[in-house]
């Protein structure tokens, strides 16, 4: 399937569904409600109490397959990795069209000591970000441990995303509602394993991970800025805590200001960036180009694909240029060893494979809040 690279829209949660393992339509068919409920008082979860092990549990490197709205995508992975003694965060970058991140952190809101999730992104030019309140926590026996984190203003009823871990698997759903528009519906199911658990024990390790702390800047005790918040057009009030702004291009540095946003890309610790230079020969100069991280090799010494199937496996990164891009800026990195491989797609299918024009895989460390820049000149090997 081509569609290497999954935006959720520019209004997404993340949520997920109750007993079953498998991906389904969870919205039940027909269209949304159109009148959303009243919103409704946030509750958090008081994590003295009950649910401060999901900071534990989300930790690891998530393989597995991804339905996004009515799409199937069969290969989709997370990788969650501690930036601090309470937060850990995650990234997908999306390449040409833009990227999607969601952090958990400690915090205080409405005076109890909770869990809130910072999920957002940049698409075409859009910078949101929404903030959720940790307010259901459900032991299920052998259906695992369930999470569930509102929108930290209009609750569910504006927009969620649950998550159930049961022994080494994760299913991870969102329901959004255009921010108030319509009722919640369903529009992203993930169920993933957790694999290469050591990158995120390398890290937890370092940062010493998980502690009931709060770092700077994620105190909200006393909630959100109001003359911050998105309000909608003719609105009188924010439905939402979100968090927005626009422009031509999708610069974060320039659109993060902008939007209000009370915690940026500059305010967390230990993430770094990579840009990726790209020379494209005369063969190669129209082709969509995959520009992949991962944990282990995905070519031999000569650049040719590697037969080790595990090694697909370890895609960390995976976004695809699709307007002809010389240049691609991986933001929110952790730090640590990667390797960089570039696949000129030329048989168009959204992945690597026989017919396609490589570089040879090359190892890249990313050091702590390091600017890296890298150079490929090399994607001329023809597998």
């Amino acid at each position: 399937m081509k569609k290497r690279h999954i935006l959720f829209g520019i209004l997404i949660t993340l949520s997920l569904t109750n007993c079953e393992d498998g991906i389904r339509d969870i919205t039940g068919g027909g269209t949304a409600t159109p009148n959303p409920d009243p919103l409704t008082e946030v509750i958090p979860t008081n994590i003295n109490t009950d649910g401060f092990d999901f900071l534990e549990k989300i930790q690891g490197h998530w393989v597995g397959s991804n339905r996004v709205i009515a799409d199937d995508y069969p290969w989709f992975g997370w990788d969650y990795r501690a930036i601090s003694k309470s937060h850990i965060h995650g990234i997908h970058e999306g390449g040409s069209l833009g990227n999607l991140f969601t952090s958990f952190f400690v915090t205080n809101y409405k005076g109890t000591r909770t869990i809130m999730a910072r999920n957002g992104g940049l698409l075409s030019g859009i910078y949101r970000t929404s903030y959720f309140v940790l307010d259901k926590v459900e032991n299920r026996n052998t259906e695992g441990k369930y999470y569930r984190f509102v929108d930290a203003i209009g609750s569910e009823n504006i927009m969620y995303f649950e998550l159930r871990f049961k022994n080494d698997s994760l299913y991870f759903n969102s329901y959004t509602s255009n921010l108030g528009n319509r009722i919640p519906s369903r529009h992203m199911t993930f169920k993933g394993k957790k694999m290469h658990i050591e990158l995120a024990q390398t890290a937890a390790n370092t940062t010493n991970f998980p502690q009931n702390v709060i770092d700077t800047g994620l105190d909200f005790k006393n909630g959100f800025k109001p003359e911050n918040l998105y309000v909608e057009q003719g609105g009188e009030s924010a439905k939402s805590a979100t968090f927005l702004a626009q422009q031509t291009n999708n610069n974060v540095y320039e659109l993060a200001p902008q939007s209000g946003d009370p915690y940026q890309i500059t305010n967390h610790p230990r993430l770094g960036t990579l840009t990726v230079n790209l020379t494209r020969s005369s063969q190669i100069s129209e082709t969509d180009l995959l520009v992949y991280l991962s944990r282990d090799p995905l070519t031999d010494v000569n650049g040719y694909l590697t037969t080790n199937m595990n090694a697909y496996n370890t895609l960390l990164h995976f976004p695809s240029l699709e307007n002809k891009e010389n240049d691609f800026l991986f933001t929110y990195l952790h730090p640590g060893e990667y390797y960089l491989t570039v696949i000129a797609d030329k048989n168009d299918d959204g992945s690597p494979n026989q017919g396609d024009i490589l570089s040879i895989s090359k190892k890249v460390t990313i050091l702590p809040l390091e600017n890296k820049i890298e150079n490929v000149t090399n994607i001329d090997i023809q597998n």
